[in-house]
């Protein structure tokens, strides 16, 4: 079996304003770089609404459906806007990663990668922020526990930005861990060691501006990976963030893309120890076109070594 790739075409007609970092462009050279690969791909169905209210309450759908313009941009907060294809492009986001989860833990794929757009680890229970409507990470883990019965499931994020909605939504629920590195201080301002969820069920790893690839390994040693082993976790989700690249304009950690090559089989490593190497990677952010497509392509074929 191959390294299930799902993506659609809708998650190019989530569209930003002129300038925005989160555009269609960063989709279309993902899904470029991944061309040559050898991947099962696979067309992203549409979310059921029930997915997204796993996760979040009805009032937040409802108004996201309200606030979508027939035309031009609607703008949530500083950074976020919808434009007419936002909530088609969002729910084949969510759809692609529930899908994914469907096709690992059924023995369809032995792990997939969600090419998607708009990202998600920034929408909290009932807030889109960050260039996030809905929380595809979090999402993604309570269809695996919900829906198909596990009883531990770990988000592991290591997008340069804290993937505070991830937490937010998965703050309570003690079969779910989340890991996550972030640098700090830096927006969203949340992401502290002292912040460890209801049952200990949070760690995060915050790292200074400047970290390069070197210190980031060894954190992930030391601190995230044994933490990842003695959970156990029966499938390990990824919010695959390539902005913490050295190129990267949105932030200052100095990682090369065979950090994210190493990261990625780190982790692919583990879930061969604990859950038969079932893992589904989902992409979050990195805003450097170039550095973008390498580091996407580089976490993808570490992907596929491990599905071999």
């Amino acid at each position: 079996m191959k390294t299930a790739l799902l993506t659609h075409a809708d998650c190019l007609s989530h569209v930003t304003p002129t300038g925005h970092p989160e555009r269609v462009a960063r989709l279309e050279h993902v899904l470029h770089a991944l061309e040559p690969l050898d991947l099962t791909r696979v067309t992203a169905p549409l979310a059921a609404e029930d997915d997204i209210l796993r996760v979040h309450p009805k009032s937040h759908l409802e108004e996201l459906r309200r606030t979508l313009p027939a035309d031009g941009y609607y703008q949530i907060d500083g950074d976020t806007f919808t434009s007419p294809g936002s909530l088609d492009a969002a729910f084949r986001a969510a759809g692609a990663c529930v899908k994914a989860v469907d096709m690992v833990l059924g023995g369809e794929a032995p792990n997939a990668f969600c090419a998607i757009r708009p990202p998600g680890h920034h929408a909290e229970t009932d807030t889109a922020m960050g260039f996030c409507l809905f929380g595809n990470a979090a999402l993604a883990a309570k269809h695996a526990l919900d829906h198909h019965g596990l009883s531990r499931v770990a988000v592991v994020d290591f997008d340069v930005h804290h993937g505070n909605g991830t937490q937010d939504l998965l703050w309570d629920d003690a079969r779910a861990l989340t890991i996550t590195s972030q640098q700090m201080p830096l927006w969203p301002g949340t992401g502290r060691a002292d912040e460890t969820g209801v049952h200990g069920n949070v760690l995060n790893i915050p790292l200074g501006p400047d970290t390069g690839g070197a210190e980031m390994r060894s954190a992930w040693r030391d601190q995230a990976f044994p933490r990842l082993r003695s959970f156990r976790p029966e499938l390990i989700i990824i919010s695959a963030g390539f902005d913490a690249h050295q190129d990267d304009p949105l932030a200052q950690l100095n990682w090369s893309t065979e950090d994210f090559a190493w990261i990625t089989a780190e982790l692919c490593k583990i879930a061969d120890e604990v859950c038969d190497g079932r893992v589904v990677s989902t992409l979050e952010g990195g805003y450097d076109l170039t550095a973008l497509a390498a580091s996407a392509k580089a976490h993808v074929e570490e992907l596929i070594k491990a599905a071999t």
